[in-house]
């Protein structure tokens, strides 16, 4: 099999509970709730993303297989193999992420973290699964290390969301033209419900990739 890869990097986490972290980010393109085009963006089931994942025009972009992909990351980490964590994301990565892959990656001595809109069944080999679902959607995995529901998201049955198998709960607020709004209305929702917790995007405000 060949992966269709937008963009990898190295970076820091900046998100969820793994925040500050030094990571190797693999984006896969594809999604299955939007095309990724404006045109398309009011008739999808996510309308509010915030990520670039059409093409393989990213840096590193492009078609690999698994050994070059697993070679690719690898040189971005660097020398050592020491604390290696690498973030499977998209668009939607379970379109493509496979087991030969997660094992190339295991191989590499790489911790595997992975963000997925939770709409297709995870794989077990990955270490640290975050589902970020979204409303309108069905949500087939329901465990996992951290659930991430971006607020404030009309639709949202985020109290059914509490019973499902995760470790860590987490609002996020959405990226959209009332941020601070929406950052205000996570802090309220946080504070009338204190199983979850904030989360903010912590590379945009430190402006890294």
């Amino acid at each position: 099999m060949s992966y269709a890869v937008k963009e990898a990097f190295l970076t820091l986490q900046g998100e969820g509970v793994h925040a500050g972290r030094r990571a190797v980010f693999l984006r896969f393109t594809g999604c299955n709730l939007w095309s990724g085009l404006e045109k398309d963006r009011s008739q999808a089931i996510c309308q509010f993303c915030d990520t670039d994942f059409v093409g393989m025009d990213g840096a590193n972009g492009g078609r690999y297989d698994v050994t070059s992909l697993a070679d690719m990351v690898a040189a971005l980490w660097g020398a050592g193999r020491e604390e290696r964590f690498i973030v499977l994301t998209g668009g939607e990565p379970m379109l493509q992420v496979d087991k030969p892959l997660l094992d190339a990656l295991h191989e590499k001595g790489f911790f595997i973290a992975m963000e997925s809109n939770g709409t297709i069944a995870a794989l077990p080999d990955i270490d640290w699964l975050c589902i970020s679902p979204k409303a309108g959607s069905e949500l087939v995995q329901k465990s996992g290390d951290e659930l991430k529901l971006v607020w404030p998201q009309a639709g949202s049955d985020w109290q059914m969301m509490e019973s499902l198998d995760f470790d860590h709960f987490l609002i996020q607020p959405m990226d959209s033209e009332a941020h601070q709004a929406n950052i205000e209305a996570s802090i309220e929702f946080v504070q009338a419900n204190p199983k979850w917790r904030l989360s903010l995007q912590n590379h945009k405000i430190l402006g890294l990739a």
